[in-house]
């Protein structure tokens, strides 16, 4: 399913590397590079998600800049690492299932859909989106406890001036702590509080993403296709010529994977965010501070409603674009380069 002409009716071919698939890859050196090249990702990214689940979870509302501005001068530039540990120990085995997931869904369902009698737009774009609910699905399981108790980690003295504050925390001394204490109030059912809502905003939110990036990834090589066409009808192709080859570099291949993530994350990110909202204060707010039951998702969107109509369900949503813009620009890049990196025979991929 590899990309071989930006479009069928080109006089111009762009030719990129071959796609790897699940079978041509060393699954030990796969995993460990992912989990090491990852961790690096999430280290950079953090600071990001911690000021996106602050604003989900406040009172009232607050400019990201001021936020940042509170939490460093509050807190100091720890305040943006608050939960990390927890939130690197889960990321590890979560991205190991992830990563498993997709390359075998996306493999299989590819596979399926092209003997299927699919055009090879519509096979990678049904095959992407496969994989990423099946991977999104997969790691959930892993990463919802580590998901609660990270986000309360990260919102844990969180506060704002102009009388709003992030509501009913609980002080824990660390992720062990809080591990304890979650259990010892709700029991296991409490670290996975949400994960109901989660898979319904994960799951489709990887497979909106990665048929976005599909689409977006072939569309933007169609442009290129076309306007490498027209140069070549007006003379000024260098020499290529109709019926010519494009072969882009390194370069051009990494930015048009960029562009087409960060196109993806802001569709994604726009179709769920209200439900991205919801499981935060599911996870982080905790109803027996306030001495009642543990809120239900109806109950959440009344408050959310309440405190400042629809447009409530979409705070954080510059942080979650801009964390997603940058995540996903970032995975995309570092996992087409660790799949090269972790193929059984480098030449198959040339």
């Amino acid at each position: 399913m590899s990309l071989r002409t930006a479009e069928d009716d080109s006089a111009s071919e762009i030719h990129l590397p071959a796609d790897i698939d699940w079978e041509m890859l060393d699954k030990s050196k796969f995993f460990f590079l992912g989990a090491a090249l990852f961790s690096g990702v999430s280290t950079a990214l953090y600071p990001v998600v911690v000021l996106k689940t602050r604003q989900q979870v406040m009172v009232g509302n607050s400019p990201c800049l001021k936020m940042a501005a509170l939490i460093f001068r509050n807190e100091g530039f720890g305040g943006f690492y608050r939960g990390f540990g927890t939130s690197l120990m889960g990321t590890i085995p979560a991205r190991a299932l992830y990563m498993g997931a997709l390359e075998m869904t996306k493999s299989n369902v590819g596979t399926a859909t092209v003997r299927l009698g699919f055009s090879d737009a519509s096979a990678s774009a049904i095959a992407n989106a496969a994989a990423g609910l099946s991977a999104s699905m997969a790691a959930q399981f892993v990463w919802t406890p580590i998901d609660v108790v990270s986000q309360r980690l990260m919102v844990q003295g969180g506060s704002t001036s102009g009388g709003s504050s992030t509501a009913c925390l609980k002080r824990y001394s660390g992720g062990i702590d809080a591990f304890r204490k979650i259990i010892r109030a709700d029991g296991a059912r409490g670290l996975y509080r949400g994960f109901g809502i989660s898979i319904l905003t994960y799951a489709p939110s990887n497979a909106v993403w990665w048929a976005s990036y599909s689409v977006a990834h072939r569309f933007i090589w169609g442009g290129i296709g076309c306007y490498i066409c027209k140069k070549d009808e007006n003379g000024n192709g260098e020499g290529r010529g109709n019926g010519s080859c494009y072969r882009p570099d390194g370069k051009a291949i990494i930015a048009v994977q960029g562009l087409s993530a960060a196109m993806a994350s802001g569709v994604s990110a726009i179709v769920t965010m209200p439900l991205d909202t919801i499981k935060t204060r599911l996870q982080v707010l905790d109803g027996e501070e306030s001495g009642r039951r543990q809120l239900t998702i109806l109950q959440t969107v009344r408050n959310l409603v309440k405190e400042g109509g629809f447009g409530a369900c979409y705070r954080g949503l510059g942080p979650r674009w801009a964390s997603m813009s940058m995540s996903a620009t970032t995975m995309i890049t570092t996992y087409e380069f660790l799949k090269r990196m972790s193929t059984k025979n480098q030449e198959s991929c040339v």
